[in-house]
């Protein structure tokens, strides 16, 4: 499975940290990025449109960023951990020889990494595991997935830790249930 990954780490841009405190950096290896994304659809695999490739932009940012993108984009004056902008879900009609030739672009997400910073505290588990789970939620949007009411999100929780476990994270569902609801 091959995943064009394009990596933003915008976050370090904004806020330019002056001390580096190794349980809350935030910067994950572009290439540890782009493995875990390629893991992630081997999986989802069955669930997308076959394509050669696929292509993804994964953008690490502050909350005013964030906030900025949720009220443009979703009418919600507030910051929010991730944001999701699937290009699959745009209806046109679209042609056998585009999915053999070019990579399929999926969408991009949006990580609020000050919000990942206090979701990793709250949950008592590293700055990159809360990232990852965050990512894994990203990307499960951007192929469809969706939680307006509880039981879809258990289904998509459930997903997601099954996607961390691939990547060797191992996430107590129980916690993430009470306090990650919509």
């Amino acid at each position: 499975m091959r995943v064009e990954l394009y990596v933003e780490d915008c976050y370090h841009e904004l806020s330019q940290p002056k001390v580096v405190n190794r349980e809350t950096d935030t910067q994950i290896a572009a290439e540890t990025w782009k493995n875990w994304f390629e893991h992630w659809l081997e999986i989802l695999h069955p669930s997308i449109p076959p394509a050669p490739s696929y292509e993804v932009g994964l953008r690490l940012t502050n909350d005013d960023e964030v906030r900025t993108l949720n009220t443009q984009y979703r009418h919600q004056n507030k910051s929010t951990d991730v944001l999701s902008f699937a290009a699959l879900e745009v209806d046109f009609p679209q042609l056998a020889e585009m999915y053999t030739e070019e990579p399929l672009y999926l969408g991009d997400i949006v990580i609020s990494v000050e919000t990942a910073q206090r979701q990793a505290q709250e949950q008592d588990h590293s700055l990159p595991t809360e990232l990852a789970w965050l990512a894994a939620h990203g990307l499960l949007h951007l192929l469809g997935w969706d939680h307006p009411e509880e039981e879809s999100l258990e289904r998509m929780l459930k997903q997601q830790v099954i996607l961390l476990k691939a990547i060797g994270i191992q996430i107590d569902l129980e916690e993430e249930l009470f306090t990650n609801l919509l």
